[in-house]
């Protein structure tokens, strides 16, 4: 049995199809314009085949099939999102049946996906996640001033999500734990024992019980960097500024969040337009942009008891990330977690834009 990976499968699979439709086989033509495809995996699996899909449609190798889902992952928050649900039954020969059912006749959507760039000192030195590729091509919006003086040699990364971005304490306890779990992998052997380490290990973080202004080290992200968005609507950046609290920021592109949390809340048509929001969809070239204070608040907010901080909904968004007191700030893009080294002389950036290219789905529901 060979172990093929998604990329080599699609171009393979898919340029036989384009060959044998070429020499004038019609059923191959036919099946190349008509084929759906469904992945089964978690929401790792789901970005890795839509990532190959859109170098597709980079190549002009129209039509791009859509993509459905079996949620075998740990999350499963694109599966939730798409209406494939949260996990796979036991009573899987039924539900195999079903979903290829659904896949062949569900209705087709849309899905954003979002281009992460980031731009730090030449001499950095960090370990980017899978998601994140070296490039030299990226270049610094240059319509809005930087408040550090900017390195003359720069190293940038890009990568794409579909589901988040994050920066602060949660990316800090996804790192530690996914540090944990390779250093000692016979400690999490499922979905269940995951989320207890998890949920135990960010308990000795400082997450849960020291105060945000007791130490440098676990303050406020206010201390570190600044935003700036592009609202719905505008061309212009406008800076936001991070209430003293957050010690995370997250920016959600779906409904789902944690396993099926929805942090941002079904929110009120007047709390909307009094914020000057709109009802966030995964395809509305939007993401919803929130804070945690810490680890009470984000307990609270994680079991839908209190909706998140809400901070902004933009277009655009970029980080300008600043050193002095704290060494290191900690990101992560739909769950792949990394540590970003900050200078104390230069700035590093997070520039975050909607790729032109949606992503085409099955809706499950």
């Amino acid at each position: 049995m060979l172990d093929v990976k998604p990329h080599e499968f699609l171009r393979y699979g898919l340029g036989c199809l384009e060959m044998l439709a070429s020499l004038g086989d019609y059923c191959a033509k036919e099946t190349r314009e008509r084929i759906r495809i469904m992945v089964a995996g978690g929401d790792g699996s789901v970005g890795w085949v839509l990532g190959c899909l859109t170098e597709l449609h980079a190549q002009g190798r129209e039509p791009i099939p859509p993509v459905g889902i079996v949620p075998l992952g740990t999350g499963n928050d694109l599966s939730r999102s798409l209406g494939w649900g949260g996990s796979f039954p036991f009573s899987w020969k039924t539900a195999i049946k079903r979903s290829l059912y659904k896949a062949s006749i569900g209705p087709i959507c849309h899905l954003d996906s979002w281009r992460l760039s980031l731009s730090m000192p030449e001499g950095t030195i960090i370990e980017p996640p899978h998601s994140l590729k070296h490039t030299t091509e990226f270049t610094l919006d240059e319509g809005l001033e930087v408040e550090r003086e900017l390195s003359e040699n720069v190293i940038c990364y890009e990568g794409v999500f579909y589901n988040y971005f994050s920066i602060g304490m949660d990316a800090q306890v996804a790192y530690g734990f996914h540090h944990l779990r390779n250093e000692k992998p016979y400690l999490a052997q499922g979905p269940i024992a995951n989320k207890i380490i998890y949920s135990g290990y960010s308990c000795t973080q400082g997450w849960f019980f020291t105060p945000c202004t007791s130490d440098p080290g676990l303050r406020g992200l206010k201390n570190i960097l600044r935003m700036h968005v592009k609202k719905i609507n505008c061309s212009e950046w406008e800076q936001v500024l991070v209430p003293t609290s957050v010690r995370a920021i997250v920016a959600l592109n779906l409904h789902s969040y944690g396993s099926g949390r929805n942090p941002w809340g079904n929110l009120t048509p007047e709390y909307l337009e009094k914020r000057g929001f709109i009802e966030a969809q995964f395809d509305d070239g939007l993401l919803e942009i929130f804070g945690l204070k810490q680890g009470w608040h984000a307990t609270f907010v994680m079991s839908e008891l209190i909706s998140a901080k809400h901070i902004a909904q933009a277009t655009a968004i970029r980080l300008e990330v600043r050193g002095g007191e704290w060494k290191d700030a900690f990101m992560q893009m739909d769950g792949e977690p990394w540590k970003q080294p900050m200078s104390k002389d230069f700035s590093t950036f997070v520039e975050i834009k909607r790729e032109p290219f949606q992503s085409i789905m099955i809706n499950g529901e």
